[in-house]
């Protein structure tokens, strides 16, 4: 696994923050709320404050503000999670997987979170990563495999993400889902009670009697 150091913020650091970004790249979707702006000079940037009519920009969609119900997401989260959204791949009596989310939960992250149990699961979980080990984490197109506490912390600073939870008190996380949405049954056919295949059994009331040819002894066809 390729392991990307963070330097502290200063004038050599800035251009190595920079390419960690850089790796971190996802198409550039922003949550609800958050403006895509190009200025004059080509330079693309993002805010939450409705800019100028006279400006290039326009609002773009991502990551939802909240569950249902809960309260829009502050301004620095909202932003960090539309241009780098974060997917937790989990799987059942896996605990790297459960010490991942706990600490996902404590920093105040909002993920998706995505199951692997069925069959249908471990064969689309291997052709997106190429690998069969729980937990990964993306953060926008990065994909860090296995629990580090300090490799994960890492990537979401560089980010952007706040180092201390944020979420209001409101927020709901979405609940977990299958990474294969499972296929529905086909219905039953309903079942065929005793008198119906007795009915079904019997000749129908007008049925011709069967031809019997003469001069062979009876004998019915």
């Amino acid at each position: 696994m390729k392991h990307i150091a963070i330097r502290a913020p200063k004038p050599a650091g800035i251009v190595a923050a920079a390419l960690l970004l850089g790796t971190l790249a996802a198409p550039w979707a922003m949550a609800q709320g958050v403006y895509r702006i190009v200025g004059p000079d080509g330079r693309v940037s993002y805010s939450d404050q409705p800019p100028p009519p006279s400006a290039n920009a326009r609002p773009v969609a991502g990551v939802s503000a909240g569950a249902s119900g809960s309260a829009p997401l502050p301004p620095e989260l909202r932003q960090a999670a539309g241009r780098y959204p974060v997917t937790l791949y989990t799987g059942s009596d896996c605990t790297p997987c459960n010490n991942g989310r706990n600490m996902l939960n404590a920093r105040g992250i909002p993920y998706t979170e995505k199951t692997v149990n069925s069959a249908d699961d471990g064969a689309a979980f291997k052709r997106l990563s190429n690998t069969n080990s729980l937990p990964l984490l993306t953060i926008g197109s990065q994909q860090i495999k296995g629990y580090s506490e300090s490799e994960w912390n890492q990537y979401l600073d560089a980010a952007g993400y706040p180092k201390q939870s944020v979420l209001p008190a409101s927020y709901r996380r979405p609940a977990a889902t299958a990474l294969v949405e499972a296929k529905p049954l086909p219905a039953a056919a309903p079942s065929e009670t005793a008198a119906e295949r007795r009915r079904s059994a019997a000749p129908p009331a007008d049925t011709p009697a069967a031809p019997t040819v003469e001069g062979s002894g009876g004998i019915r066809f």
